[in-house]
């Protein structure tokens, strides 16, 4: 299934089911907006994303 063209937030994105949620979105595609508790959260979802 593709998601070209759609933008999914994706709360929790830094770990866990959250990141393997966003990680996959984006593979697929969509423009992915994660969002984190912490700073270093922020940080991580920046990395992989």
């Amino acid at each position: 299934m593709s998601f070209e063209g759609k933008v999914a937030l994706v709360t929790g994105a830094s770990r866990g089911i959250g990141r393997a949620i966003a990680e996959t979105l984006a593979a697929r595609g969509a423009k992915v907006v994660g969002t984190a508790t912490s700073q270093s959260g922020a940080d991580a979802i920046s990395d992989y994303l």
